[in-house]
């Protein structure tokens, strides 16, 4: 009885056959596409392209907001609360997902809308009026950060957002996308040079807290004063030394765990909640 593993010579004989049909037919199938994603394209001159039912709305409520143009789901528009797009002080048009894709890129989640408006300007450190509460970026340049420090500053009652006018991302559909609606919600401050600006915040009766993972206070602990700016630097390299040597104080989060640093917009969301705690408690 031959060995069924060994298989029987004509067993072989069109075992051998068909690996020879399979080879020949594997190299003259053509290979499968794949569909490519969808590209951007760039929104017109001077304007940003903003997306996202969040985004979208609050800016739909901002009076400051200059919209040119808007491309919209049906379901979109019913989720943003607008009757008729004929109600609208600017161009819209109804279409479907896939239009969106084309324009926003296939990897954007735009939520079936997105507008193209010009971007806010940017304030002067003179227009801080009153607030208590300040978040200062030193060169944290990733928009997704810069968006998510946004949302947690609006969240938390902070007046402004400070940012040197290089090394920090211009507004953008990322940005505002992470921010979630925040953009609209807050002032943002550009600056020549951080330092003098630390020393006009000085001036004005700001405490300026620099956050560091190696500070010698701990954040808490650190407060004092009526008004506080937050400074934060970017993640890896942090503070720069200049904006070290400029600050009031140097405090660091207490972390006991394994882990002794943050995310730059976490640690911007923890260091929030405290400095608005020791501000309820003047």
């Amino acid at each position: 009885m031959t060995d069924a593993k060994k298989g029987t010579p004509k067993d072989t004989h069109y075992a051998k056959l068909r690996r020879a049909h399979r080879d020949r037919t594997a190299g003259s199938a053509p290979p499968r596409r794949q569909r490519p994603a969808a590209a951007a394209t760039a929104p017109g001159d001077g304007l940003v392209r903003l997306y996202g039912l969040h985004t979208v709305a609050a800016a739909l409520q901002n009076s400051r907001r200059r919209i040119h143009h808007m491309l919209v789901t049906r379901n979109a528009l019913e989720r943003l609360g607008i009757a008729e797009l004929s109600a609208l002080s600017f161009p819209a048009e109804l279409v479907e997902p896939r239009d969106i894709d084309k324009v926003t890129g296939s990897d954007a989640v735009h939520q079936g809308v997105v507008i193209e408006a010009e971007p806010l300007a940017a304030k002067r450190l003179d227009a801080l009026g009153d607030t208590r509460l300040v978040v200062v970026l030193d060169q944290v340049t990733d928009p997704h950060n810069v968006g998510a420090i946004l949302r947690s500053a609006v969240a938390f009652g902070a007046g402004a957002l400070i940012t040197t006018a290089r090394h920090s991302p211009a507004e953008s559909g990322v940005l505002a996308k992470s921010a979630s609606g925040a953009l609209e919600h807050i002032n943002h401050i550009e600056v020549r040079n951080l330092a003098a600006a630390l020393d006009e915040l000085h001036g004005a009766g700001f405490q300026t807290v620099g956050l560091d993972s190696e500070g010698p206070e701990e954040l808490e602990h650190s407060f004092s004063g009526d008004r506080l700016a937050l400074v934060l630097g970017a993640e890896g390299k942090g503070l720069r030394q200049k904006t070290r040597e400029t600050v009031n104080v140097l405090a660091r989060l207490d972390m006991p765990g394994a882990i002794r640093s943050l995310n730059v917009s976490n640690a911007a969301a923890i260091a929030l909640y405290a400095a608005r705690r020791a501000l309820a408690a003047r």
